[in-house]
């Protein structure tokens, strides 16, 4: 019986997630009542308030799920005994850039995160969220960046800090180009390309490399 009454809680919950993730997407977040989504998936408010605080708490969680498989895949990179952090790195960052393109659920997270969310004042705590979350990603790449040179797969003198940043960047950049540009220029069918080319500035390019002083400090 308790068994059965915890995979009800979670599917119930589970529906209200998919509810708002559609209402956020069909409405924009700021339009979207709680009200709405309760509607949408056929239960009451306060089956809503069991479940999360409130609307800031149930954005945090629809969009937490879809970004759950992205930090198991990265986080062996971040270990000093993996064997390969830079190809650890890569896989994540394409299949990121994959499935923004190919997978409708993580699309629309992507879509409502973007295009469809405005950081007023009841967003407040959503906005430290995502600033957090922004934060912890590109420590987490710095780390694997790190692990990377360690390993002798990128140079010596790489700026890891800099080169997480650049990632980071450009990788929020490809998520909102396919969202917005036409179909017709197929953006999905050319990014794991251009994560290659992305690591190959990583391994090239003088502008992310530390100073001499600090490369022989550091040595």
């Amino acid at each position: 019986m308790v068994r059965r009454t915890k995979e009800e809680a979670l599917a119930t919950r589970n529906r209200i997630l998919d509810a708002a993730e559609q209402v956020f997407y069909d409405k924009g977040v700021s339009r979207t009542s709680l009200a709405d989504i309760a509607a949408h998936a056929g239960v009451t408010r306060g089956a809503i308030y069991w479940h999360f605080a409130n609307k800031g708490d149930l954005f945090t969680a629809m969009f937490d799920r879809v970004l759950l498989p992205l930090d198991e895949l990265t986080r062996p990179a971040e270990g000093e005994q993996d064997p390969d952090p830079l190809g650890r790195l890569t896989q994540a960052l394409k299949w990121c850039l994959h499935m923004a393109a190919s997978d409708p659920r993580r699309r629309r997270a992507f879509d409502i995160l973007f295009l469809k969310c405005e950081f007023v004042e009841e967003m407040g705590p959503v906005k430290a969220r995502h600033q957090a979350s922004m934060e912890e990603g590109i420590s987490k790449m710095e780390t694997g960046l790190t692990n990377a040179v360690a390993l002798g797969q990128l140079p010596a003198d790489l700026d890891t800090r800099r080169g997480a940043l650049f990632l980071h960047a450009f990788i929020g950049g490809c998520l909102r180009d396919s969202l917005l540009l036409a179909p017709g220029l197929a953006f999905g069918s050319h990014t794991e390309a251009f994560v290659d080319a992305c690591l190959d500035m990583l391994r090239t390019s003088p502008a992310l490399r530390r100073p001499t002083s600090a490369a022989n400090t550091r040595a």
